[in-house]
C-alpha cells in the first residue's frame, strides 16, 4: 500500500495544481468580462471547443476507462500503479495555463478573493468526495479519487460561472451600498459642476482634454483611465472627491440599454457631452439606432437646466439637438453649422495645428501633440465646455499645449531611431482607418502596422475589418497581423486591394510579432500599433 499512497500523493499534487491553474485561468476571464455572468457565458460558448474538453481530458477519460476495466478484470493494485503515474503525466498542466504573458493580469481584489473562495470550494467537493473512497477502501478507492479530480478539472469553467451567480446577491448588496454613499456625497455638493461624457468613441480623450482646460480656472477632478462603469465612478466619488474640487468630469460608458440611466442616477450631469455614435458594442445593442437612443438618453438624465455639447459632424449626435432640454453647443471640423469650428488643420511628427473659431467669432491658433482629425473634434468639444464655464479662447489654447495623448490612443513616441504610433486601445472603424491614414503621411523610412483587427462589431465585423484591410493596403509597407483566423477579413481586404503577399506577416501573438520586428526594423521606420485585443480575444495554442 505504500506505493499506492506514494503515487496517489504525486498524482493528487499534479492534478490539484492543474485544477488550480485551470480555475485561475477562468477566474481571470471572468474578471476580464467585468464580472458579468452573461458575457462570461457568451465567451465560453464561443471558445468552448478549445478551452472545454481538452486533450488531457480525453487522455484522462481513457485512463478512467482502462482503470475501471482493470480493477475488475486484472488487479486493483496493478491497475492503480498504472493509473496514478499516468494521471500525473496527463494532468501536468498545459501550455494554455502556463503562459504568463498577459496584457491585463489577474487582480486579486476583494471581490476576486470572494469569487475565488467560492469557486475553489465548489471544485473541492468532487475531489474530497473521491478522496474519502481511497481513505475508506484503500486501493479500490483510487478510481473514485481520479474521477473526482477529473470532474473538478473538466468543470472548472462551470465552477467559476456558478460561483459568480452564487456570490451575486452579496456583491449586489456591496455595490448598492457604495452607490448609495456616492449619491449622498454628490447630493451634499449642490455647487459641484458635473460634466458627463458619453459616445461610442473618444470619451476618455475628451475627458482629459476637458479636465486640462478647466484647470485654467477651476479645481477639476476627472476619473482616471477608462473608469466609466457604475463602480468605477462610485469609487472615484467615494475615495477621490474632495471638498476643494469644483468640477467633476466623468466618462460614462455603456454596453446595454439602461446603462446610461444607471450612471446618471449616481451622478446627474450639469453638462452632457456626446462625442459620437458608431458600431462599437453593436454586438450587445443590436443596431446603430439603439446605440444612438441609449447615448442620447444622457440628455434627459441631466439636472434641470442642463447644457448639451454635441458633435455636429455625426448625424446621429446632431439629431439629439431636438431631444436636448436646454442650451446646446454644436462643434464641427467638417464645415457644418456649429458654435465652435476648426479650419486649416495640418499634421506632422510634432502633432497638429489648426485655427479655432468660437461662438463670439474670436479665432485662435491651436497647437497640440494629439494626432488625427478626430482629436481636433475632441478638442472642440472641450472648447465648448470651457466656453460654457467662462474661459476665453486664448486661455483654452494655452491649456491645450499641455495635453498629452491618452496612453495607447494615437500616442507618438520614439524608441531609439524608430517612431512608434501607439493606438493600441480597443479600436473602432473610424479611428482605425484614421490612424492608418496618419501612418501613410509618414514618408521617412518604412511604414509598418501591427494589428489584430476589431471586435464587438456584431454582423458588421467582417465588413468593417475587410474595409480596414483595404485602407491598410494603401498606406503601409508591411502589414503584421495577429491571429490567422481573427484577421481573416483583413487578409481578404488586403488581397482584394492587390497587396503583395511578401509584405504580409501573420503571427499567433503580439509577443511573436514584436520578436520579429526587433530584427526587421531599421532607423527611420514608423510602426503603428492599432488595437491590442484583451486576453480573452487572443487566439491560443494548446
Amino acid at each position: 500500500m505504500f506505493f499506492i499512497y506514494f503515487f496517489g500523493a504525486i498524482a493528487s499534487a499534479f492534478a490539484g495544481w492543474r485544477v488550480w491553474r485551470r480555475l485561475r485561468y477562468f477566474l481571470h476571464l471572468y474578471q476580464l468580462e467585468g464580472y458579468k455572468a452573461n458575457e462570461y457565458d457568451h465567451w465560453l460558448r464561443k471558445n468552448l471547443s478549445h478551452v472545454g474538453f481538452r486533450l488531457s481530458h480525453k487522455i484522462g477519460l481513457g485512463i478512467l476507462t482502462v482503470a475501471s476495466l482493470g480493477f475488475f478484470l486484472i488487479s486493483p493494485f496493478w491497475t492503480a500503479l498504472f493509473a496514478l503515474p499516468a494521471w500525473s503525466v496527463a494532468f501536468a498542466s498545459s501550455r494554455i495555463y502556463r503562459s504568463t504573458k498577459t496584457k491585463k493580469p489577474l487582480k486579486y481584489t476583494n471581490r476576486m478573493k470572494r469569487l475565488l473562495a467560492t469557486a475553489v470550494a465548489l471544485a473541492l467537493a468532487p475531489i474530497l468526495l473521491g478522496a474519502t473512497g481511497i481513505i475508506r477502501r484503500g486501493v479500490q478507492g483510487v478510481f473514485g479519487l481520479l474521477l473526482g479530480f477529473f470532474i473538478a478539472d473538466l468543470l472548472a469553467p462551470f465552477w467559476v460561472g456558478l460561483a459568480g451567480r452564487i456570490n451575486k446577491p452579496l456583491e449586489d448588496r456591496f455595490q448598492e451600498g457604495f452607490k448609495r454613499k456616492a449619491r449622498t456625497a454628490l447630493r451634499n455638493r449642490p455647487n459641484l459642476k458635473i460634466v458627463g461624457i458619453t459616445g461610442s468613441y473618444g470619451k476618455t480623450s475628451v475627458k482629459f482634454i476637458i479636465a486640462e482646460i478647466l484647470k485654467q480656472r477651476y479645481n477639476a477632478l476627472a476619473t482616471p483611465g477608462s473608469y466609466n462603469t457604475p463602480m468605477g465612478i462610485t469609487l472615484v466619488v467615494n475615495e477621490k472627491l474632495r471638498p476643494e474640487h469644483q468640477v467633476l468630469v466623468l466618462e460614462m460608458g455603456m454596453r446595454y440599454p439602461g446603462d446610461i440611466k444607471e450612471l446618471c442616477e449616481i451622478a446627474p450631469p450639469d453638462i452632457s457631452v456626446v462625442t459620437s455614435v458608431g458600431v462599437a458594442h453593436l454586438e450587445t445593442m443590436g443596431s446603430i439606432e439603439a446605440i444612438a437612443q441609449e447615448k442620447g438618453s444622457i440628455l434627459q438624465c441631466m439636472k434641470p437646466g442642463g447644457i448639451s455639447v454635441l458633435n455636429a459632424d455625426d448625424p446621429h449626435v446632431a439629431a439629439m439637438k431636438d431631444r436636448a432640454p436646454g442650451k446646446v453647443w454644436l462643434v464641427s471640423v467638417a464645415g457644418n453649422p456649429a458654435d465652435i469650428t476648426a479650419r486649416d488643420i495640418t499634421y506632422g511628427p510634432e502633432g497638429a495645428t489648426f485655427i479655432v473659431r468660437d461662438d463670439t467669432g474670436a479665432e485662435e491658433r491651436f497647437q497640440t501633440t494629439l494626432l488625427g482629425q478626430h482629436n481636433v473634434l475632441n478638442i472642440l468639444l472641450g472648447v465648448a465646455v470651457g466656453r460654457e464655464l467662462g474661459l476665453r479662447l486664448r486661455q483654452i489654447a494655452h491649456a491645450l499645449r499641455r495635453v498629452q495623448p491618452v496612453e495607447h490612443r494615437l500616442a507618438l513616441r520614439k524608441e531609439g531611431h524608430i517612431t512608434i504610433i501607439d493606438d493600441a486601445f480597443n479600436s473602432n472603424p473610424v479611428g482605425a482607418r484614421n490612424a492608418v491614414e496618419i501612418l501613410g503621411q509618414f514618408n521617412q523610412g518604412r511604414r509598418v502596422i501591427v494589428t489584430p483587427g476589431m471586435v464587438e462589431l456584431g454582423e458588421r465585423q467582417y465588413e468593417e475589418n475587410k474595409r480596414f484591410g483595404e485602407a491598410i493596403s494603401q498606406n503601409v509597407d508591411l502589414a503584421v497581423l495577429i491571429g490567422k483566423e481573427q484577421t481573416r477579413p483583413i487578409q481578404d481586404g488586403l488581397n482584394a486591394a492587390g497587396f503583395p503577399q511578401d509584405r504580409l506577416k501573420i503571427f499567433n501573438s503580439l509577443f511573436d510579432a514584436q520578436s520579429f520586428l526587433k530584427g526587421y526594423l531599421r532607423p527611420g521606420d514608423t510602426v503603428l500599433y492599432e488595437n491590442d485585443l484583451p486576453d480573452q480575444y487572443n487566439e491560443r495554442t494548446s
